[in-house]
Order: structure tokens, then sequence, then C-alpha cells
């Protein structure tokens, strides 16, 4: 049966969706069909604020001039090759990328998910062939409230019933800690010579933005060396640009002066990227390591049809090289200082609001009620009614994380219509 296109209300939008989509997701009631920069617009010409960035996968905003250009061109010249054919615009790509994160080499995939399936192969294949542990019982250590995608292999280890219930069996080899826990880390390492690796979230977003000691992340680096471990960092979410330094992990803003980041530099075995990889356009992901982990892999042993195709190539390279350009990690790392100090001073006299906590453009509001409770829900319906946009994650917290092209204006405009509305929730 054919449907009729038509110009309706977003309530005709929002019942195709229901009676044709599986419901595997439980959205905000707003139809969009237009971005630009910071800014959406739904299908009746009203304008938002976008506050999430596609789970931060716009930080270089929406349809960035110099990334619809390339689009335009690459897709009237070549698309796909796959990778039984070189392309002209891989090679390019993995050069930049390498040379800009520091690493010898990248193996490119297309979702965030696969990145991380990527690592897991990687470090177990390492874990066998050069830390010579037994075949079949290399085991990863992760975090508890970690999320790192939705296949069945990434489920199996996360701690979110919804997430894993009612999959299983579960693919096993996984050992869980509380995440920012370095104790507990090395209580692991000492007890289990087969552990070959460690993954974890620098900040872990869809948890609540959860953000570790300072110290953490360095010290995860030393025990990782000290036991022969690997590090790998989930850099998904956190990574180029969102928390105000190039990546979460590392430290690297790529900036001209000195910051603070810069003296807690940490440099993982194995990084992940995806999501802003793309600047919200096109699928894509990437996991960079030296050649002596990258090498354990050879022909035919993992890869995708679409993975580093001339189309994602081209796109990575220019998202990319955006960031660095635009200097958008620094803009994040200012902009994200001023909306938590504004947003401290407004909690001094806020019921509602129990704390915020984040990053660079990062950040949550922990919302004073249970997380079971409606009350989040309900605050980011009415932002949306004026005019940003925003979900709450875990019930009761509020992420907050705009594009890194919002200006300080912008930010300032946003944190009124976010106090104002959080007032009109407060009891009278």
């Amino acid at each position: 049966m054919q449907i009729k296109t038509t110009k309706d209300s977003a309530q005709f939008h929002l019942d195709l969706e229901k009676k044709y989509g599986a419901h595997d997701y439980h959205p905000l009631p707003v139809v969009l069909e237009k971005g630009k920069g910071v800014f959406m617009w739904d299908v009746n010409g009203k304008r938002y604020y976008d506050f999430l960035s596609a789970y931060s996968a716009v930080n270089q905003g929406h349809c960035h001039p110099e990334l619809v250009n390339l689009i335009k061109n690459q897709a009237e010249t070549l698309t796909l090759t796959s990778r039984a054919f070189h392309n002209n615009k891989l090679g390019e790509y993995m050069e930049y990328a390498t040379d800009l994160f520091g690493f010898d080499q990248l193996l490119p995939m297309n979702t965030g998910a696969e990145g991380v399936e990527t690592s897991i192969k990687l470090s177990r294949k390492w874990g066998y062939l050069k830390k010579k542990v037994k075949e079949n019982q290399a085991k990863i250590v992760v975090c508890n409230n970690n999320f790192h995608g939705r296949t069945t292999t990434v489920i199996s280890f996360s701690t979110d019933p919804g997430s894993k219930d009612f999959f299983g069996p579960h693919t096993p080899g996984f050992i869980h800690i509380p995440h920012g826990d370095i104790n507990a880390l090395e209580d692991k390492f000492k007890k289990d010579k087969n552990i070959v690796a460690f993954l974890v979230e620098p900040i872990q977003g869809e948890a609540g933005v959860n953000v570790p000691d300072p110290d953490y992340l360095k010290n995860v680096r030393l025990l990782c060396s000290k036991y022969n471990v690997l590090m790998i960092a989930d850099e998904i979410q956190t990574g180029l640009g969102r928390t105000g330094s190039l990546l979460a992990s590392c430290g690297n803003c790529n900036c001209k002066s000195s910051c603070e980041q810069q003296s807690t530099y940490v440099r993982p075995d194995i990084l992940i990227l995806a999501k802003a990889l793309s600047g919200g356009t096109y699928p894509i992901s990437a996991v960079l390591c030296d050649s002596e982990i990258m090498e354990v892999i050879q022909p035919g042993q993992h890869g995708s049809t679409f993975g580093g195709n001339p189309f994602a190539a081209s796109i990575a390279k220019k998202a990319l090289e955006i960031i660095i350009d635009e200097n958008l990690s620094q803009n994040a790392r200012n902009l994200g200082q001023i909306f938590r100090s504004e947003i401290n001073k407004f909690i001094e006299t806020s019921s509602l609001v129990n704390l915020v906590r984040g990053k660079g453009l990062l950040n949550a509001i922990v919302i004073n009620d249970s997380p079971d409770s409606k009350t989040a829900w309900n605050i980011c319906l009415r932002l949306r009614d004026n005019g940003l946009l925003a979900k709450p994650t875990h019930g009761n917290v509020i992420r907050f994380a705009p594009p890194l092209v919002m200006t300080e204006d912008q930010l300032h405009d946003c944190i009124g219509i976010i106090t104002s509305t959080i007032n009109e929730f407060e009891p009278k």
C-alpha cells in the first residue's frame, strides 16, 4: 500500500513511524526536516537549538558547507569500490588520521559498534599471538554501566538489563569493575594472567556523563603497561573535540598553546572513533593502533564491504580538518567552562537540580527526582516547547551536548532557556 506524501502536521509523520517502524526507540515527539549549524527546524518551520548533536555525532554543526560540497562532488565521482580494489581517497585519509592521532595504522569500519567489535578481535588475537595467552582463554575487563553498542557480543558485557536480557546466550570472556576504580582494575590484573585488554570510555556518556578523577586514565595507562594489557579507549562519543580536547583520553587538543589537558596526556594502545568522524553525515568509524598490534589481522580475517570506501574516506578527512581548522576543541573547552559555571550558579537557588557534571561540551544535570520519575522527560518536553532539544538518559539525568560550532552568545541564550524552563517546574 502506497502512502501519500503530505505536508500535514507532525502527527502524520509520528503515526507513520509508529505503524510501520520497530518500536526500538522512544524519541522526543518532534519531527525535524532541516538543520544548519547549531539549529534544527521541524516540519512546521519552528526553529530549535540542538543540544544533543545526535549523541555527539554533529560536532561540526549540521550541514557544514565544506562537508556538503565535498559530499556532492564525491557522490558524483565515486562512492564505493569495496576493499577488493584500492581507491584514491583511503590512503590520504589514513595518512592524515594516523599522523593526527599518533598511531601507525588505521582500520576503517562503518559504525561505532563495529569499531568496538574490531578492537575486541584485535586485542584477543594479539593476546594469543603476542602475549601467549592460551587460545580461547582471553579476557577483557570492562566497566559497569558501560555503553559500547548493540551487537550481540557488546550487549553480552552490558550491565543494562534492557540491553541484555532475553538476547542470550551471551558471549563469555568479560570481567566487570566499577568505572573510575583503579584499585579494582589492578586487583583483576593481579589475579588473572589471561586478561588481554581493558576497554573503557574516558567519560561514560550514556550512563549519565560520569567523569572519573583527573588522574584515573593516567593510572590506567600505568597499570596496563605494567601488566602487559592493552588499553582500549572508546572515544566514539567523547572524541573529536567534544570534551575540550581532540581526545578525552589523551588530552591532546592539538592547540598551538598549552592547556590543562596536556598535563594528563595518556596514549591508549587502541583508539576507537566514530560519530563525529563523519560530521554527522554518513556512518564512519575507525580503529587506530600501532603495527605491532594491527599486524595480527591478515587479509580475509576482518573488514566490511563499505569500510574504507572513497565516499567515507573523503568525508572523514574533511570532518577531521574542520575540527582542527576551526579550533572546535578549544571552543568546546571554553564554552563548557562557562556552561558549568552558570549552571552551578543556578543550582544554588534551585530545588530541582542537584548537580551539573561534564567536560567541554559534554555535560549533564541531575534532576532531584528518582530515575523512574517523569520529571526529566517533562522538562525536556518543555525545553522543546521553548526552542531547545535535549533528552534524558538514565531517567533523571539530562544530557546537554550542543554542536561545537556554537558561539558564546548562543550558549548564553541556551542557558537562559534551560534555567527558565526548569524554573517552571520549581515548587511554588
